[in-house]
């Protein structure tokens, strides 16, 4: 079952990678690829969510410029990645989130339970955007390099939000993270966490470049706590 196919917003398919826990059948996880496409990093994710027991879809988001683009994590990849995400059609990429949140909420596994987003990098970003412009039940947001500077949407979201950032990221500088966390404070239910040693996509174990593991096991278990939380 792991490939699966998404209703596109101008009836189209998308391209998707879904886990499913041992059970069937679970509140809904929507994860939202980093700048390398949903390869093995992404679908380990969407598998650590069903051990949890999450139903977990990762759409392809690059499925409008590049479909089925998935790209090495290493000095060569993360040249044609960040390429790729200047020929990304953002606003699309966006619309084609929203619309997989509303094709998970659909799925038999999911039923009446609640759905949230997560996004790792470019999909930290767009979990963001996703909450500002749908409604999911909750979001979380993994080095979004755009959310210190949309901060002026953060009212239209009605959602808990749960933001990760590392001190040591090179892409957005510690004082963008100091300004969401501040943010977040003045938002019951919204929770931002600096890991003092964390890089910039510390959570990425596919890649010796960014691969933390200290402040991502910290990272992940204050996210399984939060969706607990929130999906219960």
């Amino acid at each position: 079952m792991p490939a699966t196919e998404i209703h596109a917003p101008e009836g189209g398919r998308i391209g998707g990678h879904l886990s499913v826990p041992q059970s069937g059948s679970g509140p809904g996880v929507l994860v939202l690829m980093e700048i390398f496409g949903v390869g093995p990093y992404i679908r380990r994710a969407t598998e650590r969510l069903a051990e949890l027991g999450y139903v977990a879809l990762a759409p392809d988001l690059y499925r409008r410029t590049e479909p089925g683009l998935e790209l090495d994590h290493d000095e060569a990849g993360l040249r044609r990645a960040f390429a790729a995400v200047q020929r990304l059609d953002h606003a699309g990429a966006v619309e084609d989130s929203i619309a997989a949140l509303a094709d998970l909420r659909k799925r038999p596994e999911v039923g009446e339970r609640p759905v949230a987003v997560l996004g790792f990098c470019l999909g930290g970003s767009l979990a963001y955007e996703v909450a500002a412009g749908s409604d999911p039940a909750a979001a979380v947001c993994y080095y979004g390099s755009t959310i210190p500077d949309s901060l002026d949407r953060a009212e239209r979201i009605r959602c808990p939000v749960l933001f990760h950032f590392g001190a040591e990221d090179q892409f957005i500088p510690l004082a963008a993270a100091e300004r969401v966390c501040r943010a977040a404070a003045e938002h019951p239910g919204w929770e931002c966490h600096i890991q003092p040693d964390g890089g910039h996509a510390f959570d990425n174990h596919e890649s010796e470049m960014f691969w933390r593991p200290a402040p991502a096991a910290r990272a992940w278990k204050i996210t399984r706590e939060f969706l607990g939380r929130t999906l219960a």
